[in-house]
């Protein structure tokens, strides 16, 4: 035993022995990272990405997402989100949005309840908030959303008979609330449309003010397709006939 110590000690204390293992030692360290580089090159991870735009403070749809495999190095920013569950109920923040085929940043993911839900802020500059009261049947079974875009007709009764037609186009719809003020596509115990939230250029918000406050008077939403929608034109006023017969069933105070 003390033999098979001693030979062993010096052979480890031999100089060619210790080039030898060093060298051995290099040529395996050279391996290992060779060998985690061309894995890292070759093997692909799954990252989930939007099939379609994604808005800010719109819900992640798991229908709207897909997948696409990259290389495990070209995986490089740390701040991508590498697995569906972590879209589960989550909304876009404020201030940004996904664009088609984009990946998902956790950056740009919140919770419900980290996003304002006030209207208000969705109002373009010179336009004022409006709305309108409706039922389950004037918005088609509830299909009317907010981001649709709606024209509104109006019907009423005057001296031969009854008048109808458009009366304003391009109705960008901001909010949906049921009877008891609850947001219909926020709050899951919401119950059927009740009132449109929308805003209008300031003089169209008084016209529709005056006609939701005169009796006889009926405004209902008119739902277009979804390439109205995706391409909507100005906000205007299609009737001055109509505009007329609402401001003739009151006296205006300046």
């Amino acid at each position: 035993m003390g033999n098979l110590l001693a030979n062993l000690k010096r052979f480890i204390s031999n100089k060619n022995t210790v080039t030898i293992l060093a060298v051995l030692a290099g040529i395996i360290i050279l391996w290992y990272f060779y060998n985690y580089r061309v894995n890292q090159a070759i093997t692909t991870v799954r990252i989930p990405y939007a099939l379609a735009k994604i808005d800010t403070k719109d819900k992640v749809e798991t229908d709207n997402v897909g997948f696409r495999e990259i290389t495990r190095s070209s995986l490089r920013d740390n701040d991508l989100v590498e697995n569906i569950a972590e879209l589960d109920g989550k909304y876009i923040c404020e201030g940004t949005s996904i664009p088609q085929n984009g990946f998902f940043h956790k950056s740009q993911i919140c919770d419900k309840s980290e996003i304002s839900n006030s209207v208000n802020e969705d109002l373009p500059k010179g336009y004022t908030l409006a709305s309108i009261k409706v039922t389950n049947e004037t918005t088609y079974a509830n299909s009317i959303a907010p981001g649709d875009y709606i024209d509104l007709y109006m019907y009423a009764k005057d001296t031969n008979g009854a008048i109808y037609g458009k009366l304003i186009e391009s109705i960008k719809v901001l909010e949906v609330r049921d009877s008891s003020g609850r947001n219909v596509f926020w709050d899951s115990s919401a119950g059927d449309s009740a009132t449109l939230l929308f805003g209008v250029p300031d003089e169209y918000a008084n016209l529709l003010d005056l006609a939701n406050r005169i009796s006889g008077i009926d405004i209902r939403p008119r739902l277009r397709g979804a390439d109205y929608s995706k391409n909507p034109g100005e906000t205007e006023l299609k009737s001055e006939e109509l505009q007329a017969f609402i401001y003739s069933q009151v006296t205006i105070v300046e």
